[in-house]
């Protein structure tokens, strides 16, 4: 019990400090545990039982990963995460896995575990300074979160390569070679049947029977479960929880398990790194500060310039680009979870593991530090968001607009002769300071964030327009507003037939595609035009509109684009449908 108290104290009072610095929580929970651990006031012993305990937060946090990869999302983000992030892990990865192996000379088994999780960023620094600065939705936001996406999806094949280069003994009865391959398919063969047959019922059941802490165990079940199969089956229990949230990752259910499973997955995480700094060697570290300060010099600079040659590549501008490479320019969480593994099968030495844990720790501490650096180097181009004015500043009004684009400013405009007051919320700094040359206020923030929509005064709105030119936005962006603010209506543009797809899982949301209306009105002037017969006009723009939403109802329970493809009017299916003997 008092192990327990030195453990969330430490993890209180340092996580507190350290976040007010804002060097972030992750370095609070390391320099908490190295205070406390036995190298220091030896407050707490038993590094290696509170660490495997623990690495039930790892397993969590694989589990929450794959909640966030549905298949509709890796399909419309497919490019910057299979082609970006795998540029950035391979390159980052070997070009480190080769400066250590010339360096510190040791065997390439070793500078190939140690390479590879350095050029990992760390998710848990970078998402909340992407979040709290507004920046998620911007393109080097996407850009960002789409290589840490991939980064997290890459610890799965990291521990297979530690598992395969492993020196220790192997147990009697444990697989190997292609006896793994096999059993990793009947694994995820079993997982993937068990989520459809089994899983999604149980949840539903438990949706019906509406007990809130029944979705708590559920949630648990389902990755202990999935993880102890894999760890019978030989596998690592990390790959079972991973694959038992992308099969949920579609549930309607997810964001309940989400919210359910998250906190536990805090506190464990956090004991995790609270037994990591316990077990740094540190008189390995105070043996080597200058090589220490050396490999993290070297480790920020690699990555950087990587990073920001393949920024360039993939589109972004110089200014974006530099912003992104510093940002991702730090080591990660899980490179000590790497390192762990890599120590347990004999390829490095815990020395090792201590050295290269310092330089990603001290790596992670420079990055709130490079961050001002490119935030000064954003100021360039566009006016400080520190100047720019919160929403919390805007007066309380019915109607909340998101983008003031062409899109926006239509609906905002149309809404205020209404006589109803708006706040307009937008992102991009050039086009609030465009709109204030109309003297037009605009107020600066990322409008899907539920922190910020509640700032602005959603919860005694009456209605939310979405009219920002957005086309990842979907249902799961949707969805926690909707529950934050159940009395408030949501309408939402949509960029096309696609979008319009992915929103619709958000029940009640009004969406509009954003060219229909005015194509309609095209082709009504252009009908009227040729002497075209009012009533046959209204008749078959009628029929249009039928067979349009027949159609989108068809797409969106068969999942298929080409559904209801022969009730289209042109095309090689135009003879299923003649304009002209359309009846009232």
């Amino acid at each position: 019990m008092l192990n327990g108290v030195f453990l969330l104290g430490a993890a209180l009072i340092f996580v507190l400090l350290f976040r007010r610095l804002g060097l972030g929580a992750v370095l609070g929970y390391l320099v908490g545990g190295m205070l406390i651990g036995p190298q220091m006031l030896g407050l707490v012993g038993d590094a290696d039982l509170i660490l495997s305990f623990a690495e039930i937060g790892i397993i969590l946090l694989l589990f929450l990963v794959g909640l966030e990869l549905s298949p509709s999302r890796l399909w419309r983000m497919r490019r910057d995460i299979f082609a970006l992030g795998s540029a950035q892990v391979i390159m980052c990865g070997l070009s480190l896995f080769a400066l250590i192996l010339w360096i510190m000379g040791f065997t390439w088994q070793a500078a190939l575990v140690i390479g590879l999780p350095l050029g990992l960023s760390s998710t848990a620094q970078v998402l909340p300074l992407l979040q709290s600065k507004g920046r998620l939705k911007t393109e080097f936001g996407q850009k960002s979160f789409s290589i840490l996406l991939f980064q997290d999806l890459s610890i799965v094949p990291l521990l297979t390569i530690v598992a395969a280069l492993s020196r220790a003994p192997v147990e009697a009865g444990t697989p190997q070679g292609f006896q793994l391959v096999i059993n990793a398919v009947i694994g995820i063969a079993i997982l993937i049947a068990a989520g459809k047959f089994v899983l999604n019922p149980v949840l539903a059941l438990v949706g019906r029977v509406s007990e809130r802490e029944l979705f708590v165990v559920a949630g648990l079940f389902a990755v202990c479960a999935s993880a102890a199969l894999m760890e019978y089956l030989g596998l690592s229990p990390a790959l079972g929880a991973f694959i038992a949230g992308v099969m949920l990752a579609e549930s309607p259910y997810r964001h309940e398990l989400e919210a359910d499973v998250d906190p536990f997955r805090s506190i464990l995480l956090g004991l995790f790194f609270l037994a990591v700094g316990m077990m740094l060697d540190l008189s390995v570290v105070a043996a080597n500060p200058l090589l220490i300060i050396g490999l993290a010099a070297l480790l920020v600079t690699v990555k950087a310039g990587i990073i920001y040659i393949l920024a360039r590549l993939f589109g972004l501008g110089n200014s974006p680009a530099f912003i992104m490479a510093l940002l991702l320019s730090q080591g990660g969480e899980f490179g000590f979870v790497l390192f762990s593994e890599a120590e347990r099968a004999l390829l490095i030495e815990p020395a090792a593991s201590s050295l290269f844990g310092a330089v990603i720790t001290l790596s992670m501490a420079t990055t709130p530090f490079l961050m001002i650096l490119a935030g000064k180097v954003a100021t360039k181009r566009t006016r400080s968001e520190a100047e720019l004015d919160d929403p919390e500043a805007s007066p309380v009004t019915s109607v909340i607009v998101v983008g003031h684009g062409r899109f926006g400013q239509t609906a905002a405009q149309i809404i205020q002769a209404s006589g109803r007051d708006v706040t307009i919320i937008d992102i991009k700094p050039d086009q609030i300071d465009l709109s204030g040359e109309f003297g037009r206020k605009i107020f600066y923030g990322d409008g899907t964030r539920v922190d910020l929509l509640r700032r602005a005064g959603a919860a005694e709105a009456s209605a939310i327009l979405f009219c920002m030119d957005d086309r990842a936005l979907d249902a799961d962006a949707l969805v926690p507003i909707q529950e934050t603010f159940p009395k408030t209506k949501l309408f939402v543009r949509a960029y096309d037939r696609r979008q319009s797809l992915a929103l619709q899982p958000a029940r009640g949301v009004k969406i509009r595609r954003e060219v229909l209306e005015s194509s309609i009105c095209l082709a009504r002037d252009a009908l009227e035009s040729l002497d075209c017969d009012a009533d046959k006009i209204d008749r078959v723009v009628e029929e249009y509109r039928r067979r349009d939403l027949e159609r989108m109802r068809m797409q969106r329970e068969s999942g298929d684009l080409h559904a209801g493809s022969h009730m289209s009017f042109g095309g090689e299916d135009s003879a299923h449908f003649d304009p002209r003997k359309v009846q009232g």
